[in-house]
């Protein structure tokens, strides 16, 4: 019986560290893309990342999002049997030179709560003006994960953000966007523009 009460002091005890351990902002250069991470949250804050093929023809076969070492992310669970895609933010159609570069975009740190109408709509279609525009000019990126007002928390844990800011650089030139997490459908990514 005092074995049993002392593994389960030490198993609440490891949960709550646990829990004390998760960082509200953890910054990562990776090769492709960099991001300001909140374990919290198990979302991005945001993402920068330059288009480095615009129009390569790796294949996505076989590939997942995987979780990295050393941080707290979302995962799978996040996205079972729900509304909300793993969107990426540094897209992969923009990195597929190679398949191991395009692995580089499926990381969770890379992945964010999504909705599904948004993510396969008008966010696609503005990632497709992002590649062209890289045809003629070196092209920057930043993505601006939105936690406005109430932002539901999943039973899995993650909390789904309100919106995405985002900020597209070429030229001298910088074009703002402000999406909301939603369903976007019947709208055009020009709607989202905005004037800073």
């Amino acid at each position: 019986m005092k074995q049993l009460l002392v593994t389960f002091i030490i198993l609440v005890l490891g949960t709550t560290i646990a829990g004390q351990d998760k960082r509200e902002s953890v910054i990562i250069q990776t090769e492709i893309f960099k991001v300001e991470y909140n374990e919290v949250l198990e979302q991005p804050m945001w993402v920068e990342y330059t288009i480095k093929c615009p129009n390569g023809d790796a294949s996505r076969k076989g590939l997942d999002f995987w979780e990295p070492e050393g941080v707290h992310t979302s995962d799978d669970d996040d996205y079972s049997n729900n509304i909300w895609d793993k969107g990426h933010l540094a897209p992969a159609a923009a990195f597929n030179c190679s398949k191991e570069m395009l692995k580089k975009t499926f990381s969770y740190l890379n992945s964010s709560l999504q909705h599904e109408s948004l993510n396969r709509g008008i966010w696609n279609r503005l990632e497709g003006f992002e590649r062209n525009l890289s045809n003629f000019y070196e092209v920057k990126v930043r993505i601006e994960v939105l936690f406005e007002g109430h932002c539901e928390v999943l039973p899995s844990g993650a909390t789904i953000p309100s919106g995405f800011k985002k900020m597209i650089m070429w030229d001298g030139r910088v074009e703002t966007f402000i999406f909301p997490n939603s369903d976007t459908k019947g709208t055009d990514w020009q709607d989202y523009h905005i004037t800073e």
